[in-house]
């Protein structure tokens, strides 16, 4: 009895630190997990610039590459940008050096997000950087594009400076088959640096899935969720 009401007379702090059993020690199990997942994302955001800085893919059209329920390590632009990078710290992937590669293959991997569109962001590769009122019919690859000349190329000439992307798995780049527009450079919102396999199938799992109504077959890109529950 002594040392019941001696414990009930210690500070709540104190009980909760060396409570073995019950709801104290229930509360400071959770507090300790909430307290480690806090620490990591901190280190994660220092690290990366972003937030949030892990996504996880939700379609198969970077694939064999990135894989649908991927969970991707994202930085921003600029951060550990290889020395033949350009102004925004991205490699093109028809365009850039040889010598660098990410993700199996040339050119940097973005997420980018179209202002005004339904859905979650992309990640798709950049291919290669386009001029206001450029015609870029003579350098797009001819199997990637479905037209015999720019006036037949959807957003040919370009209607302002900015990149042209593509899924790894798909066939047409993304301004060709009307995923998305020539895509300006403050539209790009990170860099995908690495990937987890499987491990954002819990992050889906937990937030849910936002339906696009497209499908890979037709081009639509990975659609990604932030993985602090934010949609990238």
């Amino acid at each position: 009895m002594a040392t019941e009401a001696s414990q009930e007379d210690e500070p709540f702090w104190k009980q909760l630190l060396t409570a073995s059993d019950g709801p104290l020690l229930f509360v400071r199990e959770l507090l300790l997990s909430l307290s480690i997942v806090a620490v990591i994302g901190i280190v994660l955001f220092a690290v990366s610039g972003v937030w949030p800085p892990m996504v996880a893919v939700e379609s198969n059209s970077m694939e064999p590459h990135i894989s649908k329920y991927d969970l991707v390590f994202v930085t921003e632009t600029g951060r550990f940008a290889p020395p033949d990078a350009n102004q925004q710290g991205l490699v093109m992937g028809e365009t850039g050096s040889r010598s660098h590669e990410s993700f199996g293959r040339r050119g940097s991997v973005i997420v980018y997000d179209v202002p005004g569109t339904r859905g979650s962001p992309i990640i798709h590769r950049a291919r290669f950087r386009v001029e206001q009122g450029e015609n870029w019919f003579d350098e797009a690859n001819p199997e990637a594009i479905n037209a015999e000349s720019c006036a037949e190329l959807r957003h040919c000439p370009a209607e302002y400076a900015g990149y042209v992307t593509k899924g790894d798995n798909n066939k047409q780049y993304d301004q060709a088959n009307g995923i998305a527009p020539i895509v300006k450079p403050q539209w790009v919102e990170g860099v995908a640096q690495a990937r987890v396999p499987y491990l954002g199938r819990l992050r889906l799992a937990l937030l849910g899935t936002a339906s696009t109504g497209l499908q890979p077959s037709v081009g639509v890109g990975p659609a990604i969720h932030g993985s602090a529950g934010v949609a990238g």
